[in-house]
């Protein structure tokens, strides 16, 4: 076996006396084959010092990941200490040592996180096991009393994780322990205060019952007072049996719902919004609340808007274009195109007041709400 620094010289005494060597007369084709053969063999052996290497590094990373000396507080100068009269250690360079050892802590460290984790959430639930079948922890046990029963308890001594786990992680457990003993306490105590709020809840969603069914019917939307549907609510026997009771009143039950609707109506805005985007319908001037409507009720999503929060929608965005439109009239020269007679005017301003009626609104707003239906349907 030749090695690629051989000279041509030392090469052919070594070479010589093999069969093959006189088969190439000319002297340059031996020389020519030498040099080739010379190339060849010194990419293989770079390689196969390059491939030991990398071995030597892996391996050398596998030791550190894997013995039971090495964590991640152990400091470079101690794994030297530790580590350096061993061949594995020694087959790696310095800086390339640093740099897996660098690696190898990080690895370690992070390893090390998530099995503290994984040992601390095994723990507490362990420990919570153990105190549920201990009959004799009540509401009243304290923590000196628990510890007294777990170091009594084969299970709980048996387990070296247990015994060895944080104090603060064990108090957690026990107070949460407690808290439900606690609880189940507490609801033994209100089962007959409950029983006798039985009905009165049951009042209470009756008549959450009779507001859906008013908002169902277009009657109660996010503009609604209860002024306005006094007349309509105090009719009912729903409201009558919530008069007198402790708790909320039909009055409160109102605005809560009110309020619910008008915390929607940023959501339905964006809603409606996207399906005129979807449909290419834009609000002009002109357009009137049955257009806008009819163009909403076409899309299914609409079954779940809020009438009120619909029409408020419908205002903004009128609001929006007759601003943009006043705006482009200051912006653009006056024309001296005669203007309409005034009579024509006043008529505009009437019907621009009408269609701002309260009349109007709560038409719109119940015909709105038939469309609703009629699309969900």
């Amino acid at each position: 076996d030749v090695p690629s620094n051989a000279s041509w010289e030392q090469a052919v005494k070594l070479i010589c006396h093999d069969p093959r060597y006189p088969q190439l007369k000319s002297f340059s084709d031996k020389k020519q084959v030498f040099n080739a053969y010379k190339t060849q063999k010194r990419k293989e052996e770079f390689d196969e010092q390059r491939n030991r290497a990398k071995k030597a590094k892996e391996d050398l990373e596998h030791f550190f990941m894997t013995n039971e000396k090495m964590s991640s507080t152990l400091r470079y100068y101690r794994c030297q200490e530790m580590f350096g009269h061993m061949e594995i250690w020694k087959l790696v360079s310095d800086s390339d040592r640093r740099e897996i050892y660098d690696d190898a802590i990080f690895n370690l460290a992070k390893r090390e996180k998530e099995e503290a984790k994984a040992r601390k959430k095994r723990n507490m639930k362990q420990l919570s096991s153990i105190l549920d079948a201990l009959v004799s922890i009540d509401h009243r046990t304290t923590w000196q009393e628990a510890q007294q029963m777990l170091l009594d308890n084969p299970t709980f001594v048996n387990d070296a994780d247990l015994l060895a786990m944080d104090k603060e992680d064990a108090l957690i457990v026990f107070e949460e322990h407690i808290r439900e003993l606690e609880k189940e306490e507490e609801e033994e105590r209100e089962k007959e205060k409950k029983r006798r709020k039985r009905q009165q809840r049951k009042n209470r969603d009756a008549f959450g019952i009779l507001l859906n069914e008013l908002h169902e019917e277009g009657k109660l939307t996010s503009m609604s007072l209860w002024v306005e549907l006094y007349p309509i609510i105090s009719a009912d026997i729903r409201f009558s049996a919530m008069l007198g009771q402790s708790g909320s009143t039909p009055l409160d039950l109102f605005k809560f719902y009110v309020e619910d609707l008008k915390s929607r109506f940023h959501d339905e805005r964006k809603i409606i919004k996207e399906i005129l985007k979807e449909k290419g319908f834009d609000v002009e001037v002109s357009t009137t609340f049955e257009e806008f409507a009819t163009v909403v009720c076409e899309d299914r999503r609409s079954a779940t808007l809020d009438a009120g929060n619909v029409k408020l929608t419908y205002n903004a965005l009128l609001e929006k274009e007759e601003s943009k439109k006043g705006s482009e009239r200051e912006e653009t020269p006056p024309s001296t195109k005669p203007s309409p007679p005034q009579e024509k005017e006043n008529d505009k301003e009437k019907d621009k007041s009408e269609d701002l009626s309260d009349r109007e609104l709560e038409l719109r707003r119940i015909a709105l709400l038939e469309q609703l239906n009629e699309a969900e349907n």
